[in-house]
C-alpha cells in the first residue's frame, strides 16, 4: 500500500515532536535551576545569617513587602524572607530524611515479598492494605502525639507512613523480574532465594526505588507543613513553614496576605521542582510511558 504521507505532515509531525522535546528541556532546566536555588539557599543562608527564634519588634510588625524587608515582617515583627528560608531548610531536611528512610524499608519489604512469594507474599501484602486503609495523616498524627514535638518525630511519622506505595512499586518490579530468563539460570544453577533476591533482582528496582524516592520528597514536605500547622509537628516558636502559615491566619483575615503567601509558595516551588525532575527521570527509564506524577 503506497504511502500517502505528504512532505507537510512529515514536517509538521517532526515539528510537534521537537516542541514536546522544547517543553521538556525547558521544564527540566527550570526544574534545575530551582532546585540549585533552594540548596544554595538553604545552605548558605542559615550559616550566614542566624535566626533568633525568640526575637521580636513590635515596632515593625506587619509592614509590608519592601527594600528594607522583600517579604515583609510577620505579626511579630520578625522578617520573612528569613523565616522562610529557615523554614525550607527544615522541611527538606525532614523530606529527604523521611523519603529515605520510608524507600529503604519499602524496598525491603516489597523485595522480599516479590522474591519469596507464597504465603510470605500473601501476609506482606495484607499488613500494607492494613495500613493503607487508614489516611496518612490521621496515622501520622498518631505516631507524632506520642512523642515530644520536634524534627525527628515528625521524620519518624513520615516514615513510618509512607513506605507502603515503594513496597507495592518494588515488588510489581520484582514480579516482573522473577520471569527473565537470567533469574531462570541463576535457580537453575543452585543459586539460593536470598542470593538471587540480593544479587539479581534489588539492583534492578533500584531505578523505580530512587525515583520512589524523589516522589516521596514532596510528601513529605506537605506532611510536616500540615503536621506544623495543626500544631502537632515542630515547636510554635521554630522557623517552619506550616507554622508560619498557621500563625498568619489572623492576619489574612485582617487583609495582610504577605504572611501567607511567601511561605505557602515556599511550600509549592520545591515540590513542582522536585516534580518536575521526577518527571524527566521517568521519562528516561521508561521512555515509552508519558510521565504522570502522582503526587
Amino acid at each position: 500500500m503506497a504511502d500517502t504521507t505528504t512532505p507537510h505532515d512529515w514536517f509538521a509531525r517532526r515539528d510537534r515532536r521537537g516542541g514536546r522535546r522544547g517543553t521538556r528541556t525547558l521544564r527540566l532546566r527550570a526544574s534545575a535551576a530551582l532546585i540549585a536555588a533552594v540548596v544554595l539557599a538553604v545552605l548558605l543562608v542559615p550559616p550566614l545569617v542566624p535566626l533568633d527564634e525568640q526575637a521580636v519588634d513590635l515596632v515593625a510588625k506587619l509592614q509590608p513587602p519592601s527594600w528594607e524587608h522583600l517579604f515583609g515582617t510577620d505579626e511579630v515583627g520578625r522578617d520573612l524572607l528569613l523565616r522562610c528560608v529557615h523554614g525550607l531548610r527544615i522541611s527538606l531536611l525532614v523530606g529527604v530524611v523521611a523519603a529515605l528512610a520510608a524507600t529503604v524499608i519499602g524496598t525491603a519489604v516489597g523485595a522480599l515479598a516479590g522474591a519469596f512469594g507464597g504465603w510470605a507474599d500473601r501476609l506482606v501484602m495484607r499488613v500494607v492494605d492494613l495500613f493503607s486503609s487508614v489516611p496518612h495523616l490521621l496515622l501520622g498524627i498518631f505516631v507524632v502525639a506520642m512523642f515530644r514535638p520536634g524534627v525527628w518525630p515528625v521524620i519518624l511519622s513520615v516514615a513510618a507512613t509512607h513506605w507502603l506505595s515503594t513496597a507495592r512499586i518494588v515488588r510489581a518490579e520484582v514480579l516482573s523480574l522473577r520471569s527473565r530468563p537470567y533469574i531462570d539460570a541463576a535457580v537453575s544453577g543452585g543459586a539460593s532465594r536470598w542470593r538471587v533476591a540480593v544479587r539479581h533482582l534489588l539492583p534492578g528496582v533500584l531505578p523505580q526505588a530512587g525515583l520512589a524516592a524523589v516522589l516521596m520528597v514532596p510528601h513529605a514536605i506537605w506532611h510536616e507543613s500540615a503536621l506544623s500547622f495543626l500544631g502537632l509537628g515542630l515547636p510554635a516558636h521554630q522557623a517552619s513553614l506550616g507554622n508560619m502559615v498557621n500563625s498568619a491566619r489572623s492576619s489574612l483575615l485582617a487583609g495582610d496576605w504577605w504572611p501567607t503567601l511567601f511561605p505557602g509558595l515556599f511550600i509549592i516551588v520545591p515540590t513542582l521542582a522536585i516534580a518536575g525532575l521526577a518527571g524527566a527521570w521517568r521519562e528516561r527509564i521508561n521512555p515509552r510511558r508519558r510521565s504522570e506524577l502522582m503526587l
